[in-house]
């Protein structure tokens, strides 16, 4: 299918969020973590197995992806599509209530976990940074030293992202090749010689797009994301019209006022300045004072 977007939370869901291709979602966990086959993660289990990506009236909805790693860290990935200013904040917060559903009350704070958020964004957010992959942490102000290691939330931004060389590619890069939508299914393959998960990703995508009733779904969920766009366009824009509406009625107002001033110093009968121009009697009357 030309232009499918794999960003689409319905397909990623399906693609990394089921225990049936778990093997996808480690490969992806354990290439954007950087582990190697030493310290990489062997097992995860969903947390979030009923959330589905659209309401019944087809709003758009929150939908990530939530999983208990096999050493009992917990990770949350999120798809964020449309631009969201506040995405710090917001991600901070979904890591917070990960982090803290760990415990049951009066549990000891030692049986808590590390806790990572990822979040792959098709927009550019962080202005000041260069490099498609930033991760953060809690550190000293002064010594950048790590208070704790249980912290830990990347932004992944597609736009940003450049393969360099495709002979050298490491698994998160290659993920992240073909998540961006910018490669051709013949550049993933060649990608696919050196990183097996994704010519299965490549395969599951062409099972998914068979299938009539995820391809309904899918392009349904298209819609929506269209669909916001363009009603905030059209409030956008809306809101301009008015603006420089507003802007123009009051200027004239302005020299409105202006013009009766003078007509005033030049001792013009006031209904005749009303009439020229669009003031009321009472306003004139107000100038005058004035």
């Amino acid at each position: 299918m030309e232009n499918f977007n794999r960003l689409n939370d319905l397909y990623f869901k399906k693609l990394l969020g089921d225990k049936k291709r778990k093997n996808l979602t480690l490969s992806f966990l354990n290439g954007i973590l950087n582990k190697d086959d030493k310290n990489c993660f062997t097992d995860i289990t969903f947390l979030d197995k009923d959330n589905e990506p659209l309401t019944l009236d087809g709003k758009l909805s929150k939908l990530d992806i939530r999983a208990d790693l096999n050493d009992g860290t917990q990770v949350d990935i999120e798809v964020q599509v449309c631009p969201f200013k506040l995405m710090a904040e917001r991600s901070l917060y979904y890591w917070s209530k990960m982090y803290s559903e760990q415990l049951e009350k009066g549990a000891e704070y030692k049986k808590l976990k590390k806790a990572i958020a990822i979040n792959l964004l098709a927009f550019d957010y962080l202005e000041d940074e260069q490099d498609w992959h930033n991760i953060y942490n809690l550190l000293n102000a002064k010594s950048h030293k790590k208070l704790t290691d249980h912290i830990e939330i990347h932004f992944l931004e597609l736009p940003k992202f450049t393969l360099k060389d495709m002979r050298k590619i490491r698994t998160s890069e290659a993920w992240i090749a073909y998540f961006s939508g910018k490669y051709s299914k013949e550049e993933l393959e060649e990608i696919a010689m050196t990183t097996p998960a994704i010519k299965e990703a490549v395969e599951f995508e062409d099972t998914f797009l068979q299938d009539k009733i995820e391809r309904r779904a899918y392009e349904q969920r298209e819609k929506a994301i269209r669909d916001y766009y363009s009603y905030m366009s059209a409030f956008k824009e809306e809101g301009l019209q008015q603006g420089l509406q507003e802007g123009i009625q009051q200027g004239l107002y302005q020299q409105a006022i202006q013009t009766a001033k003078n007509m005033l110093k030049d001792k013009v009968d006031i209904k005749l300045i009303s009439k020229y121009t669009n003031l009321s009697i009472e306003e004139i009357n107000k100038i005058k004072v004035e």
